[in-house]
């Protein structure tokens, strides 16, 4: 009798412990969740979803379309009547290495994966950040930045009203917006870890490790917020970037990619690009001039709304668009042109 009750006993602290023993770590993990589990510090920006109107469903509908259905069942006004979220963010992982800002491997995996190379940083992963208009967006938006270097709602909604040039978001659609963003956060097998660090952070999670230098470990592995530095167009024009040579092949990639991404067919643009060769003419007749329509004065500087004209061109950061990368776009339009240096 007493060895059944004591086999019972065993029995039941085994199944017990397997049931609440803590779960191994898994490839779908979401990296917020491992970090909480692991006892980080919760981050500010989880949606309140105790707001009418608040849902995933929303929040997608407002970064894809600018409309969303809201409380009560009824439409929302565009957020903005030139631009969407994704006509400058890819809403899907965009670098192979989530830990640095490569711009030609960002390239390469867009080729890859079949994504545009854009100006801004990624919203996949935003949830994961902490720092938002890194760098020198101080030197494009002044004091609006203050408030959105450190908080998730207020960097979006500079980016609403600056950048979009729409309406800032209501209450219901900032928190809709956040719910989408938090279905698009880090999975750890976006990460690069390898099997040892795996098992390190097993270990932590099981309370048998050190929980703090696992925490280290996992945000070692992505950018807390993006880097951001400006730059001026080449001081000759005519010359250009001092590269050693281009690849023609590879400003192909950042013309297809990225140029027509905005201003095929007038997607987001009144100024249309296609593959005739009288606009690569017009194109590489400009490059040596300070001209809207010259390649290095827009993707270094930009273009400012103008009165009646809202749409406007973001600026290629360094960290989106390389000298190298620029010289290569160069070759491709000169040669597409007939006009070989």
């Amino acid at each position: 009798m007493y060895k059944l009750l004591f086999s019972t006993l065993i029995a039941t602290a085994f199944f017990w412990s397997v049931r609440h023993a803590p779960e191994p770590l898994a490839p779908g993990d979401a990296v917020a969740d491992v970090l909480l589990r692991l006892g980080d510090d919760p981050v500010a920006h989880y949606p309140d979803t105790t707001i009418e109107g608040v849902s995933v469903e929303a929040g997608r509908g407002i970064m894809l379309t600018g409309f969303a259905t809201g409380p009560g069942g009824s439409k929302n006004g565009k957020q903005s009547k030139h631009y969407v979220c994704t006509a400058c963010h890819n809403i899907e992982k965009e670098d192979p290495d989530l830990s640095v800002s490569d711009p030609q491997a960002r390239l390469e995996y867009a080729r890859e994966n079949g994504l545009p190379f854009l100006q801004g940083t990624a919203l996949y992963g935003a949830v994961n950040r902490t720092s938002f208009y890194n760098g020198d967006y101080e030197q494009k938006y002044g004091s609006l930045v203050e408030p959105a270097r450190e908080d998730l709602r207020e960097a979006i909604q500079l980016c609403a009203t600056e950048c979009s040039q729409g309406r800032a978001l209501e209450p219901w659609e900032m928190e809709s917006v956040l719910a989408y963003l938090w279905t698009i956060g880090l999975k750890m097998d976006d990460l690069i870890l390898s099997d040892e660090e795996k098992t390190q952070i097993n270990q932590a999670l099981k309370g048998k490790g050190d929980a703090a230098a696992a925490i280290q470990l996992i945000k070692s592995r992505y950018l807390s917020g993006s880097p951001a530095t400006f730059a001026a167009p080449p001081e000759d024009r005519k010359a250009g970037y001092d590269v050693d040579t281009t690849d023609v092949e590879n400003g192909r990639l950042v013309y297809e990619l990225s140029c027509l991404h905005c201003h095929e067919n007038e997607r987001y643009s009144f100024f249309r690009l296609d593959d005739s060769k009288l606009t690569f003419q017009h194109l590489a007749k400009h490059f040596s001039r300070y001209t809207e329509y010259s390649v290095y004065q827009v993707g270094r500087y930009g273009t400012s709304p103008v009165p009646g004209s809202k749409p406007y061109m973001p600026n290629y950061t360094l960290e989106k668009l390389s000298h190298q990368q620029m010289e290569d776009l160069r070759a491709y339009i000169e040669h597409r042109a007939g006009y070989e240096r």
